[in-house]
């Protein structure tokens, strides 16, 4: 995206290595009608049938003109894609957020560019209900628009909208939406400073625990972070979050990866360690970004980040689709060269 300052491989298995115990097993099981790249994505049922929901995006130009409203959902288990109706907007958006509560996904924030460059965050806030396939009524709108958000939900309850940018910068916001009350909450904001404000990082919910890392300073050429920033939620007054900051490690980074939990431990799969523009094109000028095909995972044991195996997965990923606790989906993305794919993958955690 740009961002304005004041001046200026992938039908194969994972790498095995026998000594790790524990990996990601990667295959492609569908595709898309189009290529989509920045969409959101989420997990719905209906009975005992898992789907996979995709939300707005980019497609294969990589312009401005390809940011789209279509939404896509797949059968996991007859292996159907079907093209549903459009979001309910008039313009098309990238970098929102979608997280399911019950029977309804909530798709909120993201961003719309226009043919001058300029950019406009969103505050809209679709209501999507998987059992009877439509869009209902859109929800109250988020207080700050907002993009390129940390979104999770806690307790099946709220949904936390944390940090993002918001039309001109990063902001520190927690924005809390209750779907039984149709209503936000203002949360505990992180630290106003630029290692816990961020826009591409992502992040889950863990009991009372929010972990987020990675993403882009608001700095010229929008620096990558390597922050871990956890936020403790108190169950009595979930608006009430204590903060806190770490680097497990100076040399991992992240940015627009997709962040899920297998058994309470956090994963952030996928993205690059560059940071760059829709188009997949760096900020800092070096050119077209390559995925880092990584899953970093936060080891329970002595809370640093940890790498398993390599893995075939793309980058510029804006959610993924639990589908239960070890099997997980993505749609889309960026592989190779900044290829926006429509290829739909299952990845499924082993431990041996």
């Amino acid at each position: 995206m740009f961002r304005f300052l004041p001046f200026i491989f992938l039908t194969s298995i994972l790498i095995i290595n026998p000594i790790v115990a524990q990996q990601w097993q990667v295959s492609e099981v569908a595709t898309l009608p189009k290529a989509v790249s920045n969409n959101a994505v989420c997990e719905g049922f209906i009975g005992d049938t898992p789907y996979v929901f995709s939300f707005g995006g980019l497609d294969e130009s990589k312009k401005y003109s390809g940011i789209h409203l279509n939404s896509y959902r797949y059968n996991t288990v007859t292996g159907e894609v079907t093209t549903l109706p459009d979001l309910p907007d008039t313009l098309g958006k990238v970098a929102a957020g979608a997280s399911r509560i019950g029977d309804i996904i909530y798709i909120i924030g993201g961003y719309h560019v226009f043919s001058d460059g300029k950019e406009l965050s969103s505050n809209k806030v679709h209501r999507y209900d998987i059992k009877s396939n439509k869009f209902l009524p859109d929800a109250a709108p988020i207080p700050v628009a907002i993009d390129d958000h940390v979104q999770a939900v806690w307790q099946d309850r709220l949904i936390y909208v944390v940090t993002g940018w918001s039309d001109k910068t990063n902001v520190p916001n927690v924005q809390i939406y209750d779907p039984a009350t149709n209503s936000w909450q203002v949360g505990t904001s992180t630290p106003d400073n630029h290692e816990y404000k961020s826009f591409g990082a992502s992040g889950a919910i863990v009991g009372n625990s929010i972990y987020y890392f990675g993403g882009a300073t608001y700095a010229r050429t929008y620096p990558i972070q390597n922050f871990l920033r956890k936020g403790i939620i108190n169950p009595n007054d979930p608006t009430e979050i204590t903060w806190s900051i770490s680097v497990p490690d100076s040399e991992i980074v992240g940015y627009r990866m997709a962040a899920t939990t297998v058994n309470d431990q956090v994963h952030w799969i996928g993205g690059s360690a560059v940071t760059y523009n829709y188009n997949g094109i760096a900020y800092n000028g070096s050119g077209g970004v390559p995925p880092t095909h990584r899953d970093l995972y936060l080891s329970s044991s002595d809370g640093t980040l940890k790498e398993s195996p390599a893995i075939q997965v793309p980058m510029d990923l804006r959610g993924i689709a639990s589908v239960s606790e070890t099997v997980k989906y993505l749609m889309g993305g960026m592989v190779a060269n900044q290829t926006v794919t429509n290829k739909i993958f299952r990845l499924e955690w082993k431990e041996d």
